[in-house]
């Protein structure tokens, strides 16, 4: 494991090309057992997408390999989604498998797979260098507003994939992550951002300080988040509710635990913070961070 509660690929071969399952301790629980009739050694690098929206997602899209879709047999008041899912895999030539729930259940290690499971190669964050330039406007649209986030080492693959869902939704234009001691791109995100991981391009940088001293230069504004409205080395800290903006603008989120490091906070415009809605008690004086950025 990497990063806490990131997944990993699993290890250890099981004959050429494949890969096997990893269980804690080593273990093959009964559920592993019930397999062994069925294709279920992976292909090397493949993963285990689960739910139906990240799996209708994977496959309305050409950004995965896709090997096998494993879906629930009888599905009864499901029908309608299985017969969508089978007419997808059968368009892009991907097998289908039908099996029962406790066989879906050890593919994806006992997550909610909601009847369907789907065997892909994983996705990758996006390098910087492949990004198209942005469109900043022209005479007729000066300093068009963009609005990119930046991840610092967010861990969570639950509120990691939140923070994809919400800035899908209310069209965030990038989103760029650090690549130290941060939660890779894991079907568990893909479950948790409802599928947007699918269709929404995720980027990384391993220097992430030259990338905001860059933007900064640019002209782009760089604007911090923190949990209470206290002065950051210099750096103004304002209410949410009194920013206003008028250029391109990154909005950088620091992680769960720590926020932003202060190299990073050093790096900031201004700070914002969301004013709460009545006196903290200790301890509980901060959102979530995927509510938070949102």
């Amino acid at each position: 494991r990497g990063a806490e509660g990131c997944e990993r690929g699993p290890r250890g071969a099981a004959g050429a090309g494949q890969e096997g399952w990893r269980w804690p301790g080593g273990e093959v629980p009964k559920a592993r057992r019930r397999l062994e009739g069925l294709p279920v050694e992976r292909t090397r690098g493949s993963e285990i997408l689960f739910g139906i929206a990240p799996c209708a997602m994977a496959l309305s899209q050409s950004r995965r390999d896709l090997f096998r879709l494993f879906l629930k047999e009888g599905a009864g008041a499901q029908r309608l989604v299985t017969s969508e899912f089978v007419l997808q895999a059968t368009a892009r030539g991907v097998p289908v498998h039908r099996v029962r729930r406790r066989e879906l259940d050890a593919l994806c290690r006992g997550r909610v797979h909601q009847g369907v499971c789907l065997e892909a190669s994983p996705l990758r964050f996006k390098s910087l260098e492949e990004a198209e330039e942005p469109d900043l406007g022209g005479e007729e649209s000066p300093n068009r507003q963009l609005v990119w986030l930046v991840l610092e080492q967010i861990q969570d693959p639950m509120n990691l994939g939140a923070l994809l869902r919400s800035a899908y939704f209310l069209g965030v234009d990038r989103v760029v992550t650090s690549q130290r001691d941060s939660c890779p791109l894991t079907p568990t995100v893909s479950k948790a951002s409802s599928g947007a991981m699918e269709v929404f391009d995720v980027y990384s940088t391993d220097d992430l300080r030259s990338f905001l001293k860059a933007k900064a230069a640019e002209g782009w504004e760089v604007v911090g988040t923190v949990s209470k409205p206290e002065e950051v080395e210099n750096v103004p800290v304002i209410s949410c509710l009194e920013f206003r903006w008028n250029k391109p603008i990154i909005i950088v989120i620091g992680n769960e635990g720590d926020g932003l490091s202060l190299e990073t906070q050093l790096l900031c415009h201004q700070m914002l913070a969301i004013p709460p809605g009545r006196a903290l008690h200790p301890g509980i004086e901060s959102l979530n961070v995927s509510v938070a950025t949102g």
